[in-house]
């Protein structure tokens, strides 16, 4: 029996992460999400775990692909929003947001970039933000870890993509419909991005043929000014 195909999601949390994992499961993929909360009722498997936790992330990933095989897909989508005036931010959610952000992704990348090069195939893709071209006032913290982490998977994917990874980074210039969002934003749903729209895209991202591929993509709703 073939095995199937594997995508791991980091950041599986309810709303974009859990929608990418369903894209790729409908898809025919085995499908793991790693995350700090496990969400109700998670798609495919779910891995409990600190993703800054530079031993647990090479366990969980070791034992991930031990079992699974060599990853078709990896997907980075962790946040950590902090919106405050400059003065007030703290040195500990300054460092918290790159930790988030830009640690994980480090880590993510270390144990899953190498055997996908070895294996000469699979997808790498980074879920970035308006934030990582444009730091806005009171963005202070979460633009400088997005402008680093959109620096990083450039790096990568010069790095891996002549050994035939293809490395993305994906601009979400938009808020995304989830029920945490609605509660914080007062705005039209309909002015939202849709996760399932946004996985529909990653789905595509990953399926590119080697003479076409993108390294970076932006994304926003038609009513989001740019």
């Amino acid at each position: 029996m073939t095995q199937k195909p594997l995508a791991i999601v980091a950041g599986a949390g309810a709303g974009l992460g859990q929608s990418i994992l369903k894209r790729f499961e409908q898809g025919g993929f085995t499908v793991v999400g790693l995350g700090r909360t496990k969400p109700l009722d998670p798609i495919g498997d779910f891995k409990t775990l600190d993703l800054a936790d530079e031993n647990a992330v090479a366990a969980t990933l070791k034992d991930i692909i031990d079992t699974h095989g060599v990853p078709q897909v990896v997907v980075h989508n962790t946040a950590e929003l902090v919106i405050s005036p400059f003065a007030d931010i703290s040195l500990q959610d300054f460092s918290r947001t790159w930790t988030s952000m830009v640690q994980t992704a480090f880590l993510l990348g270390q144990n899953t970039l190498a055997p996908m090069a070895e294996a000469g195939r699979g997808a790498f893709i980074v879920s970035g933000a308006t934030a990582s071209l444009r730091g806005g006032a009171r963005f202070a913290a979460f633009a400088s870890a997005k402008f680093a982490l959109r620096g990083l998977t450039q790096s990568l994917a010069r790095e891996y993509q002549p050994q035939g990874v293809h490395v993305c980074h994906t601009i979400l210039d938009g808020i995304i419909d989830t029920g945490r969002s609605r509660d914080m934003h007062s705005l039209d749903p309909a002015k939202m991005m849709k996760p399932e729209d946004i996985a529909e895209t990653y789905w595509q991202l990953a399926h590119q043929p080697k003479s076409t591929w993108t390294h970076e993509l932006d994304l926003r709703p038609t009513s989001e000014g740019f």
